[in-house]
C-alpha cells in the first residue's frame, strides 16, 4: 500500500479485491440459480452499492432490469442516526416484479428495513435483499438478508463502494479506517 493521501488513513486491508471477485462471482452464480425463469429486477442502493452491484450483475447469467434508489442514514457522520430518509426513489413500478435489492453494507438494519418495507408495500411477486457486507454485532433489528457476501466485525470500513464523508469509495479492496 502506498503512501498516498487516499490510503494514510487506512489501519488494514480487510478484504482484497480477489476475494471480493470471488465472492461476488458465487453471488451471482447463486441468483443465476434462483431467479431462473423469472424477470429480476435489481434495485441498487446509492451511492454505496454501485461498484458492487454494477460486478454482481455482469456475473448473473439472467436478463435483468436496473433501477436505483438512494437513501441517507450516516450524513457525514461514522455511526448511523437511525432516522432514514429517502432522497430518490424508483425509476419506475416494481408491481408483479421479482425485485432483488441490493446494499452494501447492513450495519443496524434500519436502512435495509425501511427499504425493504417501503418496496413491499408496492406489492412486488418478491423481494429479497443481497448484501456485501454483514456486521450482525451492530443489528438492532431483525432483517431478512437471502444473499451475504461476507460477515465482518464492527469495524469502520470504506473501499469498494463504501465511504467516509464521500470519500475511498474508489479503492479496489475493504480497508479498516483508522479511528
Amino acid at each position: 500500500m502506498t503512501n498516498s493521501a487516499l490510503t494514510r488513513n487506512i489501519s488494514e486491508v480487510l478484504l482484497d479485491k480477489q476475494a471480493i471477485d470471488a465472492r461476488v462471482r458465487l453471488l451471482g452464480e447463486q441468483i443465476t440459480r434462483d431467479y431462473a425463469g423469472k424477470d429480476l429486477l435489481v434495485v441498487g442502493v446509492l451511492t454505496g452499492s454501485v461498484l458492487f452491484l454494477s460486478d454482481l450483475i455482469r456475473k448473473i447469467d439472467l436478463p435483468v432490469e436496473v433501477d436505483m434508489v438512494a437513501v441517507s442514514s450516516y450524513g457525514a457522520s461514522t455511526k448511523s442516526s437511525g432516522i432514514v430518509r429517502l432522497l430518490k426513489d424508483l425509476g419506475r413500478p416494481i408491481r408483479d416484479k421479482h425485485v432483488l435489492l441490493i446494499e452494501d453494507i447492513i450495519d443496524t438494519g434500519l436502512t435495509l428495513k425501511y427499504l425493504l418495507e417501503t418496496l413491499q408495500a408496492r406489492h412486488p411477486s418478491s423481494i429479497e435483499a443481497c448484501v456485501l457486507l454483514d456486521k450482525p454485532s451492530r443489528r438492532q433489528v431483525n432483517v431478512p438478508v437471502k444473499y451475504t457476501g461476507f460477515e465482518i466485525e464492527d469495524k469502520f470500513v470504506v473501499g469498494y463502494g463504501l465511504d467516509c464523508a464521500g470519500l475511498y469509495r474508489n479503492l479496489p479492496y475493504i480497508a479498516v479506517l483508522l479511528p
